[in-house]
């Protein structure tokens, strides 16, 4: 085993002012218990790139049972690795249990045939834990009881210089956990590190590992790749290692057959649109960003539909109910998310409904302003009529008496002719629904 390297409190920048207070009881009181008790992960490695964490993880070598003995206000919870959570009203501190060596035919620890962890509650010491943690920055500790850091893996010098590094030997650690190539992005495009080498050659060769992946954990790890804020350079990066394809596989056929930059353009505004309401501060629907990944796919089955006689609305309904049952296979996205998807696909064709009384019982409906951003987005790189898009836009700022003359059947003539009725002929490329 290694002599780890030692950082004292002077020797780095992390001071108790920056740490949850949550955190700190807990481990104040693991280690007023006797117990050892260290902060790890990303916290660590964010508060010494001067970052907010965005939680706390605390390492310890008390098992489970005992974490729950210390604190009234802890839920066990894991199967595949028990862990504690300890709860401070809406905060959650994540407590582990040092993970040990992995033994061969334990009956605390299932591999699958390709290499992947199904069960691994192998508890053992600080030293052990090091070498099971995914990348050499997640794996400094921060010591309660004298401040200090201790890094096993040359994790510190590896932060200074910005490589991302995986622990061990890279495929074998791919196949362990096949999300940990998911993980390499995200971490590298958040961070803004360059990728080792050795971690970055196997990924291409095994994206395919991925396909073994539950699909409600490959959804929640699809949520924090692209609603993080940097989902334009997450999705470049995956598509450049045949992860996307993976994860959207129809998606991806779209993107290689795409014509004139659509829809990739499309796709790519819509990730700028996400990336730069998140810096901002402002909320964003997962619902809409998936829209947009989907909606190609979408078209183009519902084209053949209508190539074989079904009428537009039944076409793209039914394209719709496809694409998600197969999509939901891979990434479990739950009915209330492909609900909302669904209604904003299908609001494009009534947002060419611009007569009588049906604008206004648009603009009353719960999916209307997301389904018009959808629109809008469409009109800018050249996939829905500009006109269109802009008479929505007046529309919905226009007075009373605006909007009915708006809406009379010769004004809307005047404004759009033929282009805004569903029911006139085929669609065309530059508004194919």
């Amino acid at each position: 085993m290694p002599v780890p390297t030692v950082y004292s409190r002077s020797e780095h920048t992390i001071s108790r002012s920056n740490i949850s207070d949550s955190a700190l009881k807990v481990l104040y009181q693991l280690k007023k218990a006797g117990f050892e008790a260290y902060l790890v992960g990303g916290c660590v490695r964010d508060l010494l790139l001067g970052r907010e964490p965005k939680d706390f993880d605390v390492v310890t070598n008390a098992n489970p049972d005992q974490v729950r003995r210390v604190f009234r206000n802890c839920r066990l919870v894991g199967r595949r690795f028990r862990l504690a959570h300890v709860f401070f009203g809406p905060e959650i501190v994540e407590v582990a249990t040092f993970r040990g060596s992995a033994e061969e035919d334990s009956e605390n620890q299932q591999t699958h045939e390709d290499g992947r962890l199904l069960r691994d509650n192998i508890y053992g010491t600080l030293e052990e834990d090091v070498w099971r943690r995914d990348f050499t920055v997640n794996s400094l500790y921060y010591n309660i009881r004298d401040f200090s850091i201790v890094d096993y893996t040359n994790g510190m010098a590896d932060l200074r210089a910005g490589i991302l590094r995986l622990i061990g030997e890279p495929v074998t650690r791919y196949r362990e956990d096949p999300v940990r190539m998911l993980r390499v992005v995200r971490f590298a495009v958040k961070l803004g590190f360059t990728l080792d080498k050795a971690c970055e050659k196997p990924l291409p060769e095994l994206a395919g590992l991925l396909n073994g992946v539950p699909a409600a954990r490959l959804f929640d790890e699809m949520l924090k790749l692209f609603l993080s804020g940097y989902g334009l350079q997450t999705f470049e990066m995956l598509r450049h290692y045949g992860l996307f394809a993976v994860l959207f596989p129809e998606t991806d056929r779209c993107l290689e057959s795409e014509s004139e930059g659509f829809p990739r353009l499309f796709l790519v505004r819509a990730l700028e649109n996400s990336d730069k309401r998140i810096t901002e501060g402002k909320s964003v629907t997962p619902y809409f960003l998936l829209s947009a990944f989907l909606w190609e796919p979408v078209q183009s089955l519902a084209e053949e539909k209508i190539v074989h006689g079904e009428d537009v609305l039944s076409a793209y309904q039914n394209a719709a109910n496809e694409v998600l049952n197969r999509q939901i296979k891979i990434t479990a996205i739950p009915k209330r998310i492909t609900q909302s998807m669904r209604e904003v696909w299908l609001l494009q064709s009534r947002l060419r409904q611009c007569t009588g009384i049906k604008p206004f019982r648009l603009l009353a409906h719960p999916r209307f302003r997301a389904a018009y951003d959808f629109l809008v987005l469409r009109a800018e790189t050249g996939g829905a009529d500009t006109n269109l898009a802009q008479w929505w836009t007046e529309f919905q700022t226009a007075d009373e008496a605006r909007q009915k003359k708006m809406t009379r059947p010769a004004a809307s003539r005047k404004r759009s002719p033929k282009k805004f009725s569903a029911s006139k002929a085929k669609p065309k490329n530059t508004d194919k629904q």
